[in-house]
C-alpha cells in the first residue's frame, strides 16, 4: 500500500490550537496528508499579552534531524523560528528536501512582530534562498525589505527582491486595493516563474482571521507534497480555506453546535460543486434537511439566505475568472456552470450592475 504523502511543520506550539503545530496538523491531516513536527517554541497568550520560549537550538534541530532521517518527509513547512543562530543551522538540515515552503510568521495577526530583527535578517540571509514557496503577509515583506507596500507595483517589485535573494516563487498577501467601502478588498500576488497573478477577494474580515495564514500555507504545502504544481496548490488549497476559515463559522455553546456544524458542512459542499448545483434544495438534500430549516442556519449563523451565499460563491470565482484569466466569456459561463452565455450575463450584471465583458475592461 502507497504510504501516505507526508509534510514535516517546524513551527512554534499554539496553546489554543487556532494556528502553530496543532493547526497544521489539522490542516494537513483533513486534506489527507501525514503531519510530522519540529516544535521551535511555546506560545501562550494572557490577555493582550503574547509570551514565548523558545526551544533551545539543539533541541530543534535533533527533531528535524529524526524526523528528515526516518520519514522522509515529502514537503517542509517552516513557519515561526525566532533565533538566528538555530536559522541559520536549521537551513543545514532541510537543505536536501526539493520542497521547501516557508511561511515565517513574523508578524501576528494582531500586528504584533514575534521574531527579533536579528532573526529576520536570518531568514532573509538562510531560508529565502533555499524556498522552493516563500509567502509573506505585505507587513512583513515591508519589514523585511525597510520599505512600503502599498500598491499592486510594490507587490510585484517586493517579489521581484525576493527571487533576487533566492526564492523560486513568492505569495504576498494582505494589500487592501478598495477605494471605498463597497470595493473593499484583499489583494494576494502570486510571482511565478517571472509572471505575476494576482487574486482578490472581497471577505476582507474572513481573510484577516487569527490562524489563516499558517492554514493556507499548510495547505499549499499538503498540495505541494502531493504533486501539484504551485499555481494549481494555491488554487486547491485556497478553495480549502476559503470554506473551512474563512467563511467558516464557530460555536460558542452546545446550543449553537449543530447550527454551526451544518453552516461549515455547507460551505464546504458549495467549494466542491457549485460549478454543477446553484439551487438551494441540491445543499439541502446533501445535507439531509429541509431547506427551510437550511435558511434559518444560513440567516442565524451569518445573516445571509442560502441563496445569497452560493451567488456570492459563484460571484466571486466568476470575478477570479475574469480578472485573472483569458477565458472567452462563454467558456468562463460553463465553467460555472451556466446554461448559456445569456444566463451567466444575466446573473453578472443582477449582482455588478454591468456585463462580464464591460467588468474585464475596466
Amino acid at each position: 500500500m502507497k504510504p501516505l504523502t507526508s509534510i514535516l511543520t517546524i513551527t512554534g506550539s499554539d496553546s489554543f490550537g487556532a494556528t502553530g503545530i496543532q493547526a497544521d496538523f489539522k490542516t494537513i491531516s483533513e486534506l489527507g496528508a501525514y503531519p510530522l513536527s519540529a516544535i521551535t517554541s511555546i506560545v501562550t497568550n494572557e490577555g493582550a499579552a503574547t509570551i514565548i520560549q523558545d526551544l533551545p537550538q539543539e533541541t530543534i534541530l535533533r527533531q528535524v534531524r529524526n524526523v528528515i532521517l526516518n520519514a522522509k518527509p515529502d514537503a517542509i513547512k517552516i513557519g515561526l523560528v525566532r533565533n538566528a543562530e538555530s536559522i541559520k543551522a536549521l537551513r543545514d538540515e532541510i537543505i536536501a528536501c526539493r520542497k521547501i515552503i516557508c511561511d515565517p510568521g513574523i508578524i501576528a495577526s494582531n500586528g504584533t512582530i514575534l521574531a527579533p530583527e536579528s532573526a529576520v535578517e536570518s531568514i532573509k540571509r538562510h531560508l529565502i534562498p533555499e524556498s522552493t514557496l516563500l509567502i509573506l503577509k505585505c507587513n512583513e515583506a515591508e519589514l523585511m525589505l525597510h520599505r512600503p507596500i502599498k500598491t499592486e507595483d510594490d507587490m510585484i517589485s517586493a517579489a521581484q527582491t525576493f527571487v533576487k535573494i533566492g526564492a523560486q516563487s513568492v505569495m504576498l498577501r494582505g494589500v487592501n486595493t478598495g477605494t471605498n467601502e463597497t470595493e473593499d478588498r484583499i489583494t494576494t500576488l502570486l510571482y511565478h516563474k517571472g509572471k505575476s497573478r494576482f487574486f482578490s477577494s472581497h471577505n476582507t474580515e474572513g481573510w484577516k482571521k487569527h490562524g489563516v495564514s499558517a492554514a493556507i500555507s499548510s495547505a499549499i504545502a499538503t498540495r505541494i507534497a502531493m504533486g501539484d504544481d504551485i499555481p494549481t496548490a494555491i488554487r486547491n488549497a485556497h478553495d480549502y480555506i476559503h470554506s473551512q476559515v474563512v467563511y467558516a463559522v464557530s460555536s460558542k455553546s452546545q446550543e449553537s453546535y449543530r447550527a454551526a456544524d451544518i453552516y461549515n458542512q455547507f460551505m464546504s459542499i458549495i467549494a466542491e460543486r457549485y460549478a454543477e448545483h446553484h439551487d438551494v434544495a441540491f445543499y439541502a438534500d446533501q445535507l439531509a434537511i429541509t431547506t427551510r430549516y437550511l435558511s434559518q442556519v444560513c440567516n442565524g449563523s451569518v445573516g445571509r439566505s442560502p441563496k445569497q451565499i452560493i451567488d456570492s460563491y459563484i460571484l466571486r470565482e466568476s470575478i477570479e475568472f475574469l480578472e485573472n484569466s483569458r477565458l472567452p466569456i462563454q467558456a468562463i459561463a460553463d465553467k460555472l456552470g451556466f446554461s448559456s452565455q445569456a444566463m451567466f450575463c444575466k446573473f453578472f450584471r443582477h449582482h455588478e450592475g454591468c456585463s462580464p465583458s464591460q467588468f474585464r475592461s475596466k
